[in-house]
This record gives structure tokens, C-alpha cells and sequence, in this order.
């Protein structure tokens, strides 16, 4: 189940347990390692999901973070011209106004 490379060192070739006879030891430590690998594949995959998982929601609450802090300074700004609306309503009454 090795072939040889030109510098000498074995490599595994690729089978077809449809094809080819192989027994069932064979076949169950071919399933095995697939499954391990297939559980490798996974966990990387599960870290990447949680760190972009993670990242979107960081950026989510930032914007809404943003959105809140935004909308208070609109208050105070609201308030800051209804001030300056009294103020002049109630300043001296010239011909100038």
C-alpha cells in the first residue's frame, strides 16, 4: 500500500475499499482515521465560528453602543438650543431684534 518516491522514502497511495479487497480490520482502521481527522477538521472549525462569532458581535455592540451615545449627545444638543430659544426670547427688546 506504499509506493516508493524517487528519494526513496514510502508514500501512501490511495485506495478504493469498493475496488480493491481488503479486510475488515483494514476497513475499520481506515474509518477510524478518517474520523479522526474528520474530528481535527472539526474543532479547528469550531474555533474559527466562535472567533468571527465573537468578532461580529463586538462589532454589533459597538454599533449599538455608538447609537445610544449618539442619540444622547443629540439630546443635549436639543437642550442646548432650547436655551439659546429662551434666552433670546427673554433678552432686551431692541429695534435691532
Amino acid at each position: 500500500m506504499a509506493d516508493k518516491t524517487p528519494g526513496g522514502t514510502p508514500v501512501a497511495t490511495r485506495i478504493d475499499p469498493t475496488k480493491e479487497a481488503i479486510s475488515q480490520g483494514q476497513l475499520h482502521f481506515i474509518r477510524k482515521v478518517e474520523l479522526q481527522q474528520w474530528q481535527k477538521k472539526t474543532q479547528k472549525l469550531r474555533t474559527r465560528n466562535v472567533v468571527t462569532g465573537i468578532a461580529i458581535g463586538a462589532l454589533v455592540m459597538g454599533i449599538y453602543g455608538y447609537t445610544f451615545y449618539a442619540v444622547s449627545q443629540e439630546r443635549i444638543m436639543d437642550e442646548m438650543d432650547e436655551e439659546a430659544k429662551r434666552a433670546r426670547l427673554q433678552g432686551p427688546k431692541t429695534s435691532a431684534n
